[in-house]
């Protein structure tokens, strides 16, 4: 059967011929971790583990009894083992073939199969900033159609963040219970049917309910995508998980250049009233002309569902083998290591006569298989004084640990509160002025989107450039885009906002880029996860909270949301001049 009719197909080596080679005759490469601990007997990084232990008199490779197992090579592999697991502070027969399988995953190199999954996570990046865009400019139509004020309809927004804390949160635990390939498929698919659910709402409650249960989907892309995604690249490529982020400006320009076409055409003028509250005789915004917004939401919620559809029937995504492993399903787990090398046209020395020689043997050995209740324990206990601690362990790290937090904390809160609500800034709703016309409001947001999306490439580039590196390139990107927010409202004229609104998205690219970078950068390996998941908790907690401040300082000043913004994120600008940290030229550890 066709890989594509079967997504959720079982595996065995031999649907993959030609793809093993023994393990006396594989190119290996060492560790990062056991490179840099000195603890591979003296093997250079990039060697091949071909010692005078290893080699015959003739030079080639000694084999065992059975043409393909050395003791010597064996142990050498285990050698490795033994440093990677010192440095991760897990020692059972689990994370030891976990860490074999890395190993393996590390020698067969990036690919055909690893690209793919790069462009099928990057869809994950793009539809959660695709639709954050979206509901942005679906206020002032909600305003006019249903009749909150345009400050109450800025709960819309909140509704939807509570579905994505609410998603992160389910997705990161399902996806280690349930497997990666069903997090992966259906966090896609609900936004999609969702986003198509959404055009019907009928009213704004309604309306706001559909955006909490599209944000259940959205929420789970980022952290399902990118644990899948580094889970199948080899360390030596796993930089690549910041390159994702360039996806993200690639979302915002695609929802507001379709928004150009619809919201320009198909929405009331924002001066009419909803008839739901006009006065009877009174000239008001009905559904009928104002379909825009409907349209809107089809068409993102289509592309979602493409995306889907892209991702479960044209990809045949493999499960983490390391999930596999976790629920004793060890033959799956080798099998996918060599469909892996099958995409990729190379070879791989894993079998489970490795695993059981560094691991255990499955019927001896009790503790391969993780029970639901380990793996649970094993998720929140990144959040546990016994992970945190590590990250306060020097006075330097503790330092770097609080400030990039609060760091995330205040641009978890100061992004959205101009970001989330532009499209009613540029209309200026609330303001004494006349309302601008809908054609000037988002022909400026879809200029201000493409301006936008030079900016995660260019820091990409100046990170690692020369006494600028991460704190330089950041630092300054932060200080200009706080600046900018405060010129921002300096005036109500549609180019001078244009001018300011599309400043502030380039270099503001330029500021997650690098923070996404930078963030994992700083924490040490054994507790990494811990401090980028605290993060990404503090970022989200934040942006649930910044609707509400915006609701409640917009109706005392319409400016009052992004004086807030620009004070959040210049804050963050004097914790980065803070940072004893510069990984530029570094080797994460």
């Amino acid at each position: 059967m066709p890989m594509f009719i079967n997504p959720f197909k079982k595996h065995d080596v031999t649907d993959f011929p030609d793809t093993y080679v023994p393990l006396s005759h594989a190119e290996r490469h060492p560790s990062v971790v056991s490179a840099h601990e000195g603890k591979l007997a003296g093997l250079a990084l990039g060697a091949t583990f071909a010692d005078d232990k290893t080699l015959s008199a003739d030079g080639s490779p000694k084999l065992g009894p059975g043409g393909e197992l050395d003791d010597h090579t064996i142990e050498n592999l285990r050698a490795e083992i033994d440093a990677d697991i010192e440095a991760s502070g897990h020692d059972n027969a689990y994370d030891r073939k976990a860490k074999v399988i890395n190993k393996a995953i590390m020698d067969i190199g990036m690919g055909r199969y690893q690209w793919q999954l790069f462009v099928l996570c990057g869809f994950g990046w793009l539809a959660d900033n695709m639709w954050l865009q979206t509901v942005a400019l679906t206020l002032p139509s909600l305003t006019s159609e249903f009749g909150p004020t345009a400050t109450n309809v800025r709960y819309t927004t909140c509704a939807t963040f509570v579905g994505l804390c609410v998603g992160a949160s389910f997705w990161g635990v399902a996806s280690d219970i349930l497997g990666r390939r069903l997090a992966f498929n259906m966090t896609l698919f609900l936004a999609g049917v969702f986003g198509l659910a959404i055009g019907g709402g009928s009213s704004w409650i309604g309306t706001c309910g559909l955006y909490a249960a599209l944000g259940v989907g959205i929420g789970g892309n980022l952290p399902v995508d990118g644990a899948l995604f580094l889970e199948f690249v080899p360390s030596a490529s796993q930089g690549l998980l910041t390159l994702l982020s360039v996806w993200w400006p690639i979302g915002q320009l695609i929802g507001s250049l379709i928004a150009w076409g619809f919201l320009t055409n198909y929405k009331c003028d924002s001066a009419l009233t909803a008839c739901a509250i006009a006065a009877p005789g009174e000239e008001c915004c009905s559904k009928a002309e104002n379909m825009g917004w409907r349209y809107l939401n089809i068409t993102i919620g289509a592309i979602t569902f493409v995306m889907f559809v892209c991702r479960f029937f044209l990809f045949h995504l493999f499960e983490s083998p390391k999930f596999l492993l976790s629920r004793g399903r060890q033959a799956e787990a080798v099998a996918t290591i060599h469909g892996i090398a099958y995409k990729n046209k190379k070879k791989t020395w894993i079998s489970e006569e490795v695993l059981n020689a560094i691991g255990g043997d499955p019927e001896i050995v009790s503790d391969v298989k993780l029970s639901t209740t380990t793996i649970v324990t094993r998720f929140f206990s990144k959040f546990s004084k016994d992970r945190i601690a590590p990250l306060f362990a020097t006075r330097r790290l503790g330092t770097m640990t609080a400030l990039m937090w609060f760091c995330w904390l205040t641009i978890g809160m100061g992004y959205p509160l101009f970001n989330a609500f532009l499209p009613q800034y540029l209309e200026n709703a609330g303001k004494e002025t006349a309302p601008t016309p809908n054609s000037i409001v988002y022909r400026n947001y879809a200029i201000t989107s493409i301006v936008g999306v030079p900016g995660s490439f260019i820091a990409y580039f100046t990170v690692d450039i020369k006494y600028i590196g991460r704190k330089g390139t950041i630092a300054v990107s932060t200080l200009i885009t706080g600046i900018l927010l405060f010129l921002f409202t300096l005036s109500s004229d549609p180019s001078f906002q244009l001018t300011f609104s599309s400043l502030e998205a380039f270099f503001q690219n330029i500021m997650y880029g690098v923070l996404y970078a930078y963030t994992p950068e700083v924490f040490p390996a054994p507790n990494r996860g811990t401090g980028t998941g605290i993060a990404s908790c503090l970022n989200r907690i934040a942006g649930l909270c910044a609707p509400i401040v915006a609701v409640q300082a917009g109706t005392v000043n319409p400016n009052a949301p992004v004086y807030a913004s620009g004070g959040l994120i210049l804050a963050a600008f004097l914790a980065m001049c803070c940072f004893p940290i510069e990984t530029r030229g570094k080797q994460s550890l």
